[in-house]
């Protein structure tokens, strides 16, 4: 029984099968958010940028992942906010998405990023909960082209809710007398370079390795561990004609022991007003995504993604939500000018 508790844990917290043991959430529209992944991201835009998501996966199956989360960035330096920070002109005349404001780009004045995120996930009985502040440092290297450096500095939390657990013995050693609230520091790095038209980025998540203990005991039966999460992103813009974007990316994850795994993702970009497209993870699921740019204060984003690992014939699908705010925009953009 303790052996089949253990791995009952391990399944729900690391989620080995389907998630390739990434014991931290992973998105859909991460394209929309790349500040999730990487703290060099914070201040890109000339906005205060705050996101609300909540994704619901593999639906229609008991104690399946369910995450939340809140992310709030914002640039600093008067040269970034009031000079030539969106590179043409205010009032949102043109659409960052166009082959107009690429040719006009230019690489923004040194300037300061800093943000914050909380992010809980829940699979299970197992809660996470993650806290981080963020600050990122923006440069031009050359007249075209930035590139940022960011670390993310904070907590996480991580609770068992034995509760939810039935057991042949209520004294199971697995769990019992143990410590089923921890908090552990957590440290993450990243640099993202970056122009008009293109980026490309490189990161790393839980770089302090922690050691979980739910229980009392010193055997290695319930000892599980956090692994550095080494991310790799990059994407582009290709021009249709003046009113349609096409928007590759690409998300590359390494987490070890696992093989390497990736994410594809592809939007059509219809002017600055709303985006279609979709999306591939490897050996896991196929998705459609669909967003709006209602105004210069309001964008939503929505993912669906249909499940084709072996969890297929009791999963439901997943469900990705992503709300997102343009406080302080200044410029009146509807749509971000390095977020695609």
């Amino acid at each position: 029984m303790r052996r089949a508790i253990y791995l009952l844990l391990v399944f729900f917290a690391f989620s080995t099968q389907v998630a390739m043991a990434q014991q931290l959430p992973q998105y859909t529209q991460y394209v929309f958010n790349n500040f999730l992944l990487n703290p060099a991201v914070a201040g890109i835009e000339n906005y205060t940028d705050a996101k609300l998501g909540y994704r619901s996966q593999w639906t229609g199956l008991s104690g399946a992942p369910v995450t939340s989360f809140l992310s709030v960035n914002a640039p600093i330096g008067t040269n970034f906010l009031e000079g030539d920070a969106s590179a043409f002109p205010g009032g949102g005349e043109i659409n960052p998405s166009s082959r107009l404001y690429t040719q006009n780009y230019r690489a923004s004045e040194p300037h300061h990023g800093i943000g914050f995120t909380l992010v809980t996930d829940k699979a299970g009985p197992i809660t996470q909960t993650n806290v981080a502040a963020n600050y990122a440092y923006h440069i031009g290297l050359a007249p075209r082209l930035n590139l940022s450096v960011g670390v993310a500095a904070g907590l996480n939390h991580i609770s068992l809710n034995t509760s939810e657990i039935t057991l042949a013995t209520a004294l199971d050693p697995a769990i019992a007398n143990g410590n089923n609230s921890q908090w552990k520091p957590d440290l993450g790095v990243g640099a993202w370079l970056y122009s008009g038209d293109y980026y490309v980025g490189v990161s790393v998540q839980q770089l302090l390795k922690q050691n979980l203990y739910f229980s009392t005991s010193t055997t290695t039966v319930d000892v599980s561990k956090t692994v550095p999460h080494y991310f790799f992103t990059a994407g582009t813009k290709l021009y249709v004609s003046d009113d349609i974007t096409l928007l590759p990316s690409v998300l590359i994850k390494e987490i070890q022991p696992v093989p390497l795994t990736y994410d594809i993702n592809l939007k059509a970009s219809f002017q600055d007003k709303f985006w279609l497209g979709g999306s591939y993870r490897h050996n896991d699921s196929f998705g459609i995504l669909a967003g709006f740019n209602l105004s210069s204060f309001i964008n939503v984003g929505y993912s669906y993604d249909i499940t084709t690992s072996s969890l297929n014939t009791v999963s439901n699908g997943t469900h990705e939500i992503i709300i997102g705010l343009l406080l302080n925009n200044k410029y009146k953009v509807t749509c971000p000018q390095h977020g695609f």
